[in-house]
């Protein structure tokens, strides 16, 4: 299905899974949606996401923050009474008319169907989700929802009782923008279909042994944050010169603030260097940078030491410090202020969710859950741009369930595009 074709059925009201390999413009699709349903017919949209940094790449919230679930595994009554009691939830869900969550994948059936329990209740009707137009969106071939006790993969979205409510109508967008070249494009549809021929196996054997050349740019992906703060820390001793540090500024409550800090990626401590790798991790499009622009930091400002960074596009932008907050029954109720940097030499493939990266050099040797390696080898456009330097068994694995889900889900893609 097109862009066009997704996007007329989502203006048309129905209830919609919006689906697609890797740099099919579902984001994009989303954002359209957004635009013409605030700016051309006055709806108001509730945009939200499984994670707090898929929430901002459509400027949003993580659905457990917006629909008052928190981080619960379950609603006891009385849980559900308490959030009945909050009024500010009472207003928010009565005034809303489209419900939009993306990176579906990543959400738990159970939670899913707590967000649905609660709309249900508070909106007073016996409907999924109470009757909103409810867009859901994402990818189940990308990252699974993990327990947090373990790193066992159970419990998909598209199992809930609530999806089967739904039915909503599939809209698998199939024609990828990211990737440049075929050979790439082979080896991810490949992997989504679980049988990986010879040939795509001898060219990544190929990458694996492929060093980065020295002039080119390379953004390391590894599996856990313990390798990449490592990396991070490791590239900038090597620098020569001054380090400027800068302190993120706090106003609130220890809780909101320890919520706030964990979502925004936000460092409490940023140390950089003339010659750091950085990725800026807020959207400020008058700026000129979104969440996930890369960079490198070539100067910092006489008298105010604000740092200057080049981005790969090579626009020149003296950064300012940014604000993040928090809000409760509309009240502000934590903020910090730092600026929207890290340093990127590494991020995790978990971060990389959503970018598009020209060059990566790739660490899949403790992938612990299926569609790490898929999504890590989809962030770059080309074959050329991927460097390997290792990956286990369950590096390009996917999970059987969702391979055959996938199946039904693009059957239904099919029959929904002739009928219209």
């Amino acid at each position: 299905m097109t862009q066009e074709q997704a996007l007329k059925i989502l203006k048309d009201g129905y209830q919609v899974f919006l689906t697609g390999p890797a740099g099919s413009g579902k984001t994009y699709v989303l954002n359209e949606f957004i635009r013409w349903c605030q700016l051309e017919r006055g709806l108001e949209v509730a945009v939200t996401a499984s994670t707090g940094i898929a929430a901002t790449h459509l400027n949003g919230q993580t659905i457990h923050s917006w629909a008052g679930i928190g981080i619960k595994d379950r609603l006891s009554a009385y849980d559900l009474d308490e959030i009945l009691q909050k009024e500010h939830l009472h207003k928010r869900f009565k005034k809303t008319d489209v419900l939009i969550l993306d990176e579906i994948s990543m959400m738990h059936s159970y939670r899913l169907d707590m967000v649905d329990e609660v709309l249900r209740t508070i909106r007073d009707i016996d409907e999924p989700f109470g009757g909103l137009q409810t867009v859901l969106c994402g990818d189940f071939f990308q990252l699974p929802p993990i327990n947090r006790d373990s790193n066992e993969v159970k419990d998909f979205a598209f199992e809930a009782k609530v999806w089967r409510e739904l039915k909503p109508k599939v809209c698998y967008l199939d024609q990828v923008y990211r990737q440049d070249d075929d050979a790439l494009l082979t080896i991810l549809q490949e992997i989504r279909a679980g049988d990986i021929s010879e040939d795509s196996t001898f060219k990544l054997q190929e990458r694996l042994e492929e060093e980065v050349p020295h002039d080119t740019p390379v953004t390391r992906l590894f599996t856990h944050n313990v390798d990449v703060d490592r990396m991070n820390a490791d590239q900038l001793t090597k620098i020569v010169g001054e380090s400027k540090i800068y302190a993120m500024s706090t106003t609130g409550k220890k809780a909101d603030l320890a919520q706030l800090i964990k979502y925004c990626m936000a460092q409490q401590r940023l140390e950089l260097k003339i010659g750091a790798q950085v990725m800026f991790i807020k959207n400020n499009f008058q700026k000129g940078y979104a969440n996930g622009t890369l960079g490198t930091v070539i100067d910092f400002e006489d008298v105010t030491n604000l740092p200057v960074v080049e981005t790969r596009e090579g626009k020149r932008i003296t950064v300012l410090p940014e604000s993040w907050a928090v809000e409760k029954k509309g009240v502000q109720v934590a903020e910090l202020r730092q600026f929207p940097l890290r340093l990127a030499w590494a991020i995790t493939v978990h971060k990389s969710q959503g970018m598009t990266l020209d060059a990566a050099e790739i660490d899949l040797s403790k992938s612990f859950a299926p569609g790490m390696g898929y999504v890590a080898l989809s962030r770059v456009r080309s074959i050329n741009g991927l460097f390997l330097t290792g990956a286990n068994q369950q590096a390009l694995l996917v999970h059987p369930l969702v391979r055959e889900q996938d199946d039904i889900f693009l059957a239904d893609s099919l029959e929904l595009e002739q009928s219209n």
